[in-house]
């Protein structure tokens, strides 16, 4: 039986300023960030394994993965100009308090397509990371 989610992926069009994105905006901490060698299949001269969290849920890991990462050049290609469009979600992230993280993430540069609005479920924004892919920033409410 599966008992959870440790890793999920999120395309991003360069590693260096989504690891700063992530990290300096989001407040996420970098997990892993290392350079696989060549042995690994696909690998051609390798590739970067880097892995960011929120603080607060040490046992997720978000593989910030190079769109070219395990695929071919066509498809790397169509990859990137989804994720370069914002044409992909990649989630949703939970707040206690949508509207105070809405102005400290703005306040850092993170730029949000919408702004907290109240919804059937709670509050929700949404935002985008520096390469395109949008997420739902939710605050659950009764």
């Amino acid at each position: 039986m599966i008992s959870r989610m440790s890793h999920t992926t999120v395309y991003v069009l360069d590693q260096d300023s989504a690891k700063e994105f992530y990290t300096e905006k989001l407040g996420f901490e970098v997990r892993n960030d290392v350079t696989m060698g060549a042995e690994f299949e696909g690998a051609g001269e390798g590739f970067r394994w880097l892995t960011v969290g929120p603080p607060d849920q040490p046992g997720l890991e978000i593989i910030l993965a190079a769109v070219g990462m395990g695929h071919d050049p066509d498809t790397a290609d169509q990859i990137r100009a989804l994720v370069a469009k914002g044409a992909l979600g990649a989630g949703v992230m939970n707040t206690d308090d949508c509207q105070k993280t809405y102005e400290e993430l703005s306040a850092r540069g993170v730029v949000f397509t919408q702004e907290p609005a109240r919804r059937p479920y709670g509050i929700e924004a949404l935002f985008r990371d520096d390469s395109g892919n949008w997420f739902s920033l939710s605050q659950t409410t009764a």
